[in-house]
């Protein structure tokens, strides 16, 4: 009976879709990570943002399931004994997680996705799994920082003041990660956001492995 084991010799169809690229974006609160975001989400329409849940309550304008998965702290306890989590953190007194089935699957279907998470997370994340794509948002200035935060209207006196304190632990993390983008003009830090996420999905592994039919004909003997 001929063997049923596939040639590794063989040319590969073009239609190949590797793992997906997982990419990470981290900052403090108040450095306009989300913004940033939006922004290149909105011209890469193909990377899949992972909605964390949170046991904190909703901010004005904030929707379940959109924004967050908004459950309460011992929802969020029972989820973590039952091993549900991919990475999950407490920030600023509230706990925050990402889900492993909005992770896992997608990948392993080819498709990218992005986690918009704390440093913390991304600890967890890059200790799981290899290969992932960090990036770390640093305001311009202190003083930017204060002001992006006072801004919002959304917190206390009492938050602002935990917030900033935290942020100067969370940004002695950025050595961590792969990339560091200052956020100072608004639309140069999306350019430059979009373009690691461009430039990571043609790296020379990837390519190869998409484009294996291509390469096969291209480098085959006249």
């Amino acid at each position: 009976m001929p063997s049923t084991r596939p040639d590794p010799d063989a040319p590969r169809s073009s239609a190949v879709s590797p793992r997906g690229n997982l990419f990470i974006v981290a900052a403090p609160s108040g450095a306009g990570k989300s913004s940033l975001v939006n922004a290149v989400l909105a011209r890469q329409p193909d990377i899949a943002l992972s909605v964390s849940f949170t046991s904190r309550p909703p901010r004005p304008g904030e929707a379940n399931g959109k924004h967050y998965h908004f459950v309460s702290a011992q929802c969020f306890r029972d989820m973590v004994a039952a091993g549900d989590f991919f990475e999950f953190a407490e920030v600023h007194g509230d706990l925050k997680g990402t889900a492993r089935q909005s992770v896992q699957p997608a990948l392993e279907a080819g498709h990218d996705v992005l986690l918009e998470i704390d440093w913390q997370g991304a600890q967890q994340v890059r200790a799981k799994l290899e290969g992932s794509v960090s990036v770390f948002i640093l305001p311009p200035s202190r003083q930017a920082l204060e002001q992006r935060m006072r801004k919002r209207a959304q917190d206390s006196e009492e938050v602002i003041a935990r917030r900033l304190a935290a942020a100067r632990e969370e940004m002695s993390h950025f050595h961590e990660f792969d990339y560091v983008i200052v956020n100072d003009d608004f639309d140069t830090a999306v350019d430059e956001l979009e373009a690691i996420f461009v430039a990571h999905r043609l790296r020379r592994e990837v390519q190869a492995e998409r484009h294996a039919a291509l390469l096969a004909t291209l480098l085959a003997p006249e």
